[in-house]
């Protein structure tokens, strides 16, 4: 009896090789290749199996100019979870497909339960596919989360072709899969959770998708690392995805948009997990901010940006006495950029650190990528230095170049009309976000913040001795 032949696939490209490699030959990712069986060639009339993928497209080899092109606005269809059709943009669309991960027991398979409940509740037909837990496990949390007598279908299955029978039969408006990992399809020899596996199950839904108009939601498992597992093709297969996070010690949970066909990206949901189920939070800026009855040393509250949501996030720095090597640890910021900010520091304001251990954190848990939280880390690092604290009321946020300089921020504006309404007093902020003649309706929504434009950081630093 023949031996089957083997290739190994890579997880971050999807490109084969017939033979192992520890570095992939197509894309360089280290540790990828998974061994695989490849799949036995299609009949020949199966070889149009993916052709519904091209629903909406022209015919072929047929052009069009862009102002030729009709398009309008996507309809979209709200969940009942405000925070998660801010994500999402505005709500699910007809025939998109989401795909979201998160680390286990976050609350992914809650939040998506809750929100078919909402749907199906509001007429629109719905399904539920879990292939990690029995029907009877499905129903048991929803009585805990309230929803004992939810209409919602449950199909407990994980072949595909038993999933793509009941899509065609039920035509539900949006069906959810828990989880793509599980799924397997019988043209393919390989164990479900195989790299080929989740491309084959995931074109083949997309496909489904496509067809019916169904919106499509796909719950994938996470690595060790935080990325999503499986091939990196199926982050470009689908429209959207999005990221769950939260520590596992904090009732708070982030769902954070990382792809949008349909929507901005990096946009920020906030939930908070009860006893029944997870809950929008309409202010989170009351989430990230600590209740000081007097001002700490340390403390700065960061005006920071996430997608199109201002938020106010504090952040706490302490500096203390080190030893022959001193640490710089940052927890919810770039650790290379506190090592930079510091040298800025030490240069263009004379105040040295590098005898110092110096920790900085985002209090919530929230992660602050961008560079506007430049101008509040030194001025907290400054503030625990010096044993004093910062004015009560105290914003700030700018980005700090290497040469001392202070950058603006974008939608700078929005960043101080947030400040204002939940009760800052001082703002320290870039002097080019300080808009040269401000019209009624910005002095109306910063009433009461006093603006300090400043261009470099020593004079960040004298404005903030001035305050006293």
């Amino acid at each position: 009896m023949a031996k089957d032949r083997t290739l190994y696939l890579c997880r971050a490209c999807g490109g084969s090789t017939p033979r192992w490699h520890g570095r992939c030959p197509h894309c360089g990712a280290w540790n990828a290749l998974e061994e695989t069986v490849p799949a036995p060639e299609p009949a020949a009339g199966a070889r149009g199996r993916f052709s519904a993928l091209r629903q909406g497209l022209a015919a072929e080899g047929t052009l069009a100019r862009l102002a030729d092109i009709e398009a309008a606005d996507v309809a979209r269809t709200p969940t009942g979870l405000a925070e998660l059709d801010r994500v999402l943009g505005g709500g699910v669309v007809p025939g998109a497909v989401v795909l979201i991960g998160g680390d286990p027991g976050i609350g992914k398979s809650t939040l998506l339960l809750q929100a078919l409940d909402a749907l199906q509740r509001a007429g629109l037909p719905t399904l539920y596919v879990t292939g990690e837990e029995s029907g009877a496990q499905v129903a048991l949390r929803a009585r805990r989360l309230g929803l004992g007598d939810s209409q919602v279908p449950v199909l407990a299955e994980i072949r595909l072709e038993a999933i793509l029978a009941t899509l065609q039969q039920q035509r539900p408006a949006v069906a959810v899969i828990d989880s793509i990992q599980t799924v397997y399809t019988e043209q393919l020899t390989s164990a479900p959770g195989s790299v080929a596996q989740v491309r084959e199950c995931a074109a083949l839904l997309t496909r489904a998708a496509k067809d019916s108009g169904a919106t499509l939601v796909l719950v994938g498992h996470v690595t060790k690392d935080g990325a999503l597992a499986g091939p990196r093709v199926l982050e470009h297969m689908v429209d959207t995805v999005l990221y769950f996070e939260g520590d596992a010690h904090s009732s708070f949970r982030l769902v954070r948009a990382i792809k949008n066909r349909f929507g901005a990206v990096s946009e920020l949901g906030v939930f908070a997990m009860t006893e029944r189920g997870l809950k929008g939070v309409g202010n989170p800026s009351a989430l990230f901010l600590s209740q000081h009855r007097e001002p700490v040393p340390g403390s700065c509250v960061l005006a920071t940006l996430e997608g199109t949501r201002p938020l106010l996030v504090e952040v706490q720095a302490l500096v203390d006495a080190g030893g022959p090597a001193p640490r710089r640890l940052s927890v919810g910021l770039e650790r290379d950029r506190l090592a930079m900010l510091l040298a800025v520091l030490h240069r263009h304001a004379g105040i040295a650190t590098g005898d110092q251990d110096v920790f900085v954190n985002a209090v919530g848990g929230v992660r602050i990528a961008e560079p506007a939280a430049d101008l509040a880390v030194l001025l907290a690092v400054t503030s625990s230095l010096r044993g004093r604290a910062l004015p009560r009321g105290f914003v700030a946020f700018g980005e700090v170049g290497l040469a001392g300089e202070v950058r603006p921020a974008q939608r700078g504006q929005e960043r101080l009309k947030e400040a204002a309404k939940l009760g800052m007093a001082v703002a320290v902020v870039p002097k080019a976000n300080l808009p040269r003649k401000p019209d009624a309706a910005f002095l109306r929504a910063t009433e009461g913040l006093t603006l300090h434009g400043v261009e470099r950081v020593e004079e960040a630093l004298e404005v903030v001795r001035g305050l006293g």
